[in-house]
């Protein structure tokens, strides 16, 4: 009679390989750090291996944690939850809500729709709206995953009207345009990915630097306009396609029929798209107004339900996925407690060697340094909302030790951790892209190494001259 299957096993031996890995954290430590420090870094250590490894969902494993950090008393029950009680917090709840209540309306589908019947009958107007069609769904829809769930379908669709085979390159071109147009379609808009909304939180709790909505898209512009047609490019080289597999007359047929069974535009489409205009004027507004971006995210959710004002029932929007707001809750706790237990001063102090010192003051090569840093990071610590937390206030006390404004280094360092190109656990796009069967790890490989080049090198040439320019460097 079989005992365990496969499941059991990834199960058992996942949590296994996290206990393992907690005592040895714990025990090969240096006595530098406090039991508190020790502790909290043990067990950022397991939970890093069970978000990577995926034996439960990413909620429960996030609970876990909260009550390893509780059990364990590695800080104050208060700095333990302050987590749910940040803007931040908010402001994902309220982007969540905010794409429900929006893909409630056609406007959307109407949007896409409208984008692949004008360029969508060649392969590379194909790519491109693909990619485009994200970072236009950025001002609006404050989810990576999201935008990236609303392309996936419409993606299948036209891989299915291509007649693109399995392993084909037209295939993997489409797959992995949505993939890379997901994931930089965060670059400029600060509330378009999570990791953007940790950085800023973080800069702001323990260097006390406010990065708002209108300088984020400030600093990042220049670099959001280079990787977008370099992206672009790199697929279309690595996945070449014969000239008989570069039209797609069907394509456009196919969309005037879906915009045929949507109708004439609406008035539930006019008043989304009025209120989603409004909402990111506020944004824009911050300097004006001083409001945190959680609050237009929350006035946009509740005239999104308003009647006669709104667009949707108020009981499918405050229906969100509860494992995203446990994620990102417990990740911000477990910066805040990693901070306050000591281990990241420590971590810094470690690093504060004279050498690392020399060229940390020096501001462009400081940006460098950071990049290939939170690349790399990223790799190891696949969640990006957890390589955000752990590495930023880590370079934060880095820069204060050299006694340098740690701005620049704490942006670039959020920032570098949102470009996940080669595995598909360093993104949710590319793992909803995963998920569908139709690409595979391997696919990822080349494209991705060529595209993490591009992002580090696009990275540091808007830092030695835009942010130069600018003052920022």
């Amino acid at each position: 009679m079989k005992r365990f299957d496969s499941k059991d096993i990834k199960v058992y031996g996942s949590f296994a390989l996290a206990v393992l890995a907690f005592i040895a954290v714990y025990y090969g430590l240096p006595d530098a750090f406090s039991y508190s420090g020790k502790i909290m870094t043990a067990i950022i250590v397991s939970g890093v291996i069970l978000w990577a490894l995926e034996p439960i969902s990413l909620g429960l494993t996030a609970l876990l944690i909260l009550l390893a950090m509780l059990l364990f008393n590695v800080a104050d029950s208060s700095v333990v939850f302050s987590g749910f009680a940040s803007p931040a917090t908010y402001l994902i709840v309220g982007g969540m809500m905010l794409a429900t209540a929006v893909d409630e309306t056609s406007l959307i589908k109407r949007m896409t729709y409208i984008i692949l019947k004008r360029w969508g009958s060649h392969s590379k107007g194909l790519l491109g709206s693909i990619i485009m069609i994200q970072q236009l769904q950025a001002f609006f829809i404050p989810s990576t995953a999201v935008r990236s769930a609303l392309i996936l379908p419409v993606s299948s669709m036209i891989i299915d009207t291509t007649g693109a085979k399995a392993g084909s390159n037209l295939r993997k071109m489409i797959m992995l345009g949505v993939a890379y147009g997901g994931v930089i379609s965060g670059t400029s808009v600060m509330t378009a990915a999570i990791g953007n909304i940790l950085t800023v939180e973080l800069l702001n709790q323990f260097a006390g630097i406010k990065i708002t909505y209108f300088q984020w898209f400030y600093y990042t512009f220049p670099l959001w306009v280079i990787l977008i047609p370099a992206i672009w490019l790199l697929l279309i080289k690595i996945f070449p396609l014969p000239k008989e597999q570069q039209y797609f007359p069907k394509i456009k047929d196919e969309m005037q029929e879906k915009l045929a069974e949507l109708g004439p535009v609406n008035r539930r489409e006019v008043r989304c798209f009025a209120i989603l205009l409004f909402i990111v004027a506020l944004w824009l507004a911050e300097p004006l107004h001083g409001m945190h971006p959680s609050i237009p995210a929350l006035i946009g959710v509740v005239l999104m339900t308003l009647p006669k004002i709104g667009v949707a029932d108020w009981e499918p929007v405050v229906r969100i996925n509860y494992n995203t707001i446990l994620l990102i809750s417990v990740t911000l706790s477990m910066g805040y407690t990693f901070v306050d237990s000591g281990a990241a001063d420590t971590i810094s102090e470690y690093l504060s060697v004279s050498w690392f010192m020399s060229l940390i003051k020096n501001p462009l090569l400081a940006v460098i340094i950071v990049t290939f840093l939170a690349q790399v990071f990223h790799k190891l610590i696949s969640n990006v909302a957890t390589a955000v937390v752990v590495l930023v206030p880590i370079i934060i006390s880095v820069a204060q030790n050299a006694g340098i404004d740690p701005t620049v280094t704490g942006f670039a360092t959020g920032l570098s951790c949102l470009f996940g190109f080669v595995l598909i656990v360093e993104s949710m796009p590319n793992l909803l892209v995963h998920s569908t069967g139709m690409i595979t790890q391997k696919d990822f490989l080349k494209p991705g190494l060529y595209a993490t080049i591009i992002s580090i090198a696009a990275t540091v040439l808007v830092a030695s001259t835009w942010w130069t320019w600018i003052g920022l460097v």
